[in-house]
Order: C-alpha cells, then structure tokens, then sequence
C-alpha cells in the first residue's frame, strides 16, 4: 500500500547524529497508531518530532460509506512495515536507534488494534526496549506538544472526531488523571458530519465534503438547533449531536418529498455553523467557569475551518488562549502516540507487560494504557539478533489479548 508522507515541521534526527544512539539524553521514541483507517508512524525524543509517515485505507472504505473493520486491519497489515521504515527514513536513523515503543492500545477498531500491538510488541521484543501502551485520545492532547511546547498546568481541551466528543480538564498529561468536564451523550460531532453528508448525498468522510460545501452557503439560512445549550446547569458542558442530525436529515426530506433541489451549500453551511457553536460556547464557558486561560482543540474536527475560526473569535473575545495543531497532525497520526510515550518516558512511568492487550472501547482516565487479556499467554523465549538498519522480524507466539 502506498504511503503518504508530510514533512515533521522540525528538526531532522539525522542532521548533527545529535538525536542518534539510546544513550544521549532521553531516547528516540517510536509511535504506532492503528485505531482505525490510518497506520501511522512517528519518532520523537525530548519533545521534538523527528520524523513521521502516514498510509491511509479511506478509499477503500469510500464506497461503503464508512469504515469497514476488517478492510481496515488487513490494510494495516500490509502498511505496518512500510510506514515504520518511512518514518525512520524520514529521520534519518535506523531501527537500532529506537530506544522505547509507544502504540495505540484502545479505543478503537479490535482487529485494526491489534495489528499495531503485534507489530509493537514484536519491536520492542526484537530490540529489547520498553513498551508503552497509550489511549488513543491522549494521543490527540499530545499532538499539540509537537506544535506548540508542552501544555499548560491546567488546561482545557476540547478533544472533537467522528468517534469522540469531550470536554477534559488536563493537568500534567504523563502523570495526573484527566478530568471529564463533559462528553456527548450520543452521536460525536464528526459522526454528526459524516451521517448528514450521506443524506445530503456528499463524499465519505463527510467532515471534508461538509466543509468544502459550506464555503458557498449562508450559515443562517436553516435554522438548525443547538443542542443542549440550554436548560439544566448539569447539561452544560455535556454533547448531543443526534437531534442535530436528525433535524438535517428531516431538513433534507422535505425539500425531496416537495420535488425541491437541495440547497446544499446554505445546509451545509448551517450544519457546521451549528456544530462550530454549540463545541466552541461550551469549551469556552468551560474555561470561564475553571478559571483556565488556555483552551486546546483537537481531534480530526479540529480541521474543520468554521470550527477553528469561531474558536479563534471565542477566545479572543473571552481572553482565553486558543491551541490548535496544524492539520496534518489533527487527525490520526503515529507521531501523537510518540509523543505520549516520550512523556511517559521522561516522567519515569513503569513500561507495559508484554501481555498487555487492547480495550477496544476504554474510557479516557490516563494517557496510559496497560489493559491485560485474561489467561495464560505464554512468550516463547529467545533472541533475535537484528543487523544495522533493519527492522526486526517479530518473533511469536504473541500474546493477543
């Protein structure tokens, strides 16, 4: 499968073989994300992306409106090893300057987890370094270190994808648990975007296409709701999106039932106006209320453009400092599980077990995440010698969870 590779936006590993070996300094830290549709590999040490790749199997799914499970952990299967080695390729090292592995342990797609685990572990086995497992959202809290320094001592962030939607309290992300403000009771809002662009006839993944078609709309021209923006306080940092869509869809049979052309770009353009709203008044009266002064958006809906210029105009008006990585690093990425592990690495946390498995559906408590499959899951012991600059052959069994 081919790959597609964006630039890492800093320094090169390679440059100065100032980032080279295990023993100067914190060591090079391998991420793999495998949740969903994306493979992604990323390095990073102190902080600092080194280098990253990325294969994507959305064409595949695009005529199925949706992501299909097990198209999705086959495609992993093909990537894992292309993409690791572009993403070290990339920062100019090799396998032997991996010094600890970070993946993807949940939530996500079982079959496509698992394929990240297997190759993570078989890594770390081979290599003999620790092994980190990491919560996938975390990982998006972390994809803005990359950018923009590490996080404020507190912040808020608003963590907003097709699978997600959460108002967290963070603190220090390595250590500390992470309080939940508020999270959506039903549909997230990049589900919202991808069920209504399907009705209103768009290209999967619908947050793009909704996008894309908003530019030409009046976003006041349909007067959609905003859920839960009013009534009981209890509501006021918690989501719902399925009324919203559900007003879309009905917007939508209306105009077809009447024989009417659908004016997409004035619908989609007061979807997203709708969505942009109820996410941004709500983070924003979340920092308000906690006495925060730096809001952090991310997740794939952070690319959204009306959602990223109303918080911009939010938060500038409240005072409030607004963080939002650029878009290559939104949506899923192996660089975000890098930086994770690089903060546990360097806040001394304990390695995962090598039976450490995957929880396909774990609440977000800590960026770590050390789920342990019932059983005896025996490793067959052994070394595996690895030659200069080449990736080890992962050994088995494997434990699987």
């Amino acid at each position: 499968m081919p790959t597609k590779k964006w630039s890492a936006g800093s320094p090169r590993g390679g440059a100065a073989g100032s980032v080279r070996g295990r023993t100067a300094g914190s060591p090079v830290v391998l991420g793999i994300e495998s949740s969903c549709d994306e493979t992604g590999a990323g390095l990073v040490r102190d902080g600092r992306l080194l280098g990253h790749a990325l294969a994507s199997s959305m064409d595949e799914h695009a005529r199925f409106g949706g992501v299909v499970p097990e198209i999705a952990a086959r495609a992993h299967v093909h990537a894992l090893t292309p993409v690791v080695r572009e993403a070290l390729d990339d920062a100019g090292l090799t396998a032997a300057d991996i010094g600890a592995v970070a993946v993807t342990t949940g939530p996500g797609l079982s079959g496509a987890l698992q394929v990240g685990l297997a190759g993570a572990k078989g890594l770390a086995y081979a290599l003999g370094v620790p092994l980190y497992g990491v919560h996938h959202l975390a990982g998006h809290v972390a994809a803005d270190t990359l950018e923009h320094g590490p996080l404020p001592d507190p912040c808020v962030v608003l963590i907003v994808s097709g699978g997600h939607t959460s108002l967290l309290l963070v603190r220090d992300l390595a250590r500390d648990p992470i309080t939940h403000l508020g999270d959506t009771l039903d549909d997230a809002a990049g589900e919202c975007f991808d069920k209504v662009a399907r009705v209103f006839g768009l290209p999967y993944p619908g947050g793009p296409a909704i996008d894309r078609t908003a530019r030409t709309g009046d976003p006041r021209a349909v007067p959609f709701p905003r859920p839960l923006t009013t009534g009981p306080s209890a509501n006021r940092f918690t989501f719902s999106f399925s009324g919203l869509k559900t007003a879309a869809a009905r917007w939508a049979e209306r105009h077809h039932a009447a024989g009417l052309p659908l004016p997409l770009a004035d619908g989609a353009a007061s979807l997203q106006e709708a969505v942009a709203d109820v996410l941004t008044r709500k983070a924003v009266a979340a920092c308000t209320e906690h006495g925060v002064r730096t809001l952090v958006v991310v997740g794939g809906v952070a690319a959204n453009s009306r959602v990223r210029a109303l918080a911009q105009e939010r938060c500038a008006a409240a005072g409030i400092t607004l963080r939002v990585p650029p878009l290559r690093l939104c949506t899923d990425n192996g660089a975000m599980i890098a930086a994770v592990g690089d903060l546990l690495v360097r806040a001394g946390a304990e390695p995962a077990p090598l039976d450490v498995s995957i929880d396909p559906s774990a609440p977000l408590e800590y960026a770590a995440l050390h789920p342990v499959a019932r059983g005896p899951h025996p490793v067959t012991p052994g070394t595996y010698p690895v030659a200069p600059g080449q990736l080890p052959v992962a050994p088995g069994p494997y434990p699987s969870g």
